[in-house]
C-alpha cells in the first residue's frame, strides 16, 4: 500500500475523530487535541491531493492546516493556560478559611443536583446581574435528547450551593419539571416575571 492510499484511509478517520472530539466540548485540552488530529486529517487530505492531481483538495487542505494551527494555539495554549490558572485558583480556595471559588466559565455544562446527588438536569447559561455581579438566575435544561425535547427553566441561584463537583439544589426533578418553562429568545429579565408568565 503506497503513501497515497495510506493517506486516503488516514484522511477521513482523523477528520470524523477530530470533529468529534472538538464538537464534545470536554475542555480545552480535548479540543486542542482534536485541532491536532484534525491537522493530521488536513495533512493527509493533502497528500491525497497531490497524489491524485486534485488542486481544489490540496487548496483547500492548506487553508485548513492553517486554521488548525491556529485552533491548537488557542486550545492547548491560551484556553489551557486560563483553564490551569481557574483550577488552581479553586483548589487553592477550597483549604483557606475564605468561600471556596469556582471558575464562573464553569458554571455551563455543570450538573444541577438534588439533596440525594440524583441528577436534575444541566446548567446551560447563568445570568449576571450587572448592578452587584450576582447571578441573577441559572438557566436549567433536563428531559429531551441531545437537546432534542429539552425543557429550559430558570431557577434562583441562592437556592441552590456550588461547589467544585456539582450545584445542588433544594428541589426535586418533579418541581423542576413543574416549573415554568423558558421559551427560546424569551427569556425573563429576572425570576418575579417568569414565576408571572404561568
Amino acid at each position: 500500500m503506497g503513501p497515497v492510499e495510506i493517506a486516503g484511509w488516514v484522511a477521513p478517520a482523523a477528520t470524523m475523530i477530530a470533529a468529534i472530539m472538538t464538537a464534545s466540548n470536554l475542555g480545552a485540552r480535548i479540543t486542542g487535541w482534536g485541532f491536532v488530529v484534525f491537522a493530521v486529517g488536513s495533512i493527509a487530505w493533502t497528500v491525497v491531493a497531490i497524489g491524485t492531481s486534485q488542486l481544489n483538495l490540496l487548496w483547500t487542505n492548506g487553508f485548513l492546516i492553517a486554521v488548525n494551527v491556529l485552533g491548537i494555539w488557542r486550545w492547548l495554549g491560551r484556553q489551557a493556560r486560563y483553564e490551569d490558572g481557574s483550577q488552581s485558583a479553586s483548589e487553592k480556595s477550597a483549604s483557606l478559611p475564605a468561600p471556596t471559588l469556582i471558575p464562573a466559565s464553569s458554571l455551563t455544562g455543570r450538573k444541577l443536583v438534588d439533596r440525594r446527588g440524583e441528577t436534575l438536569g444541566t446548567v446551560v447559561e447563568a445570568m449576571v446581574r450587572c448592578d452587584d455581579a450576582r447571578i441573577g438566575y441559572l438557566v436549567i435544561s433536563e428531559g429531551g435528547v441531545g437537546g432534542v425535547g429539552e425543557r429550559l427553566h430558570a431557577i434562583d441561584a441562592g437556592a441552590v450551593r456550588f461547589d467544585q463537583e456539582a450545584i445542588t439544589g433544594a428541589l426535586t426533578a418533579s418541581q423542576l419539571a413543574a416549573s415554568p418553562v423558558l421559551e427560546a429568545g424569551q427569556w425573563p429579565a429576572d425570576l418575579r416575571e417568569a414565576r408571572a408568565s404561568t
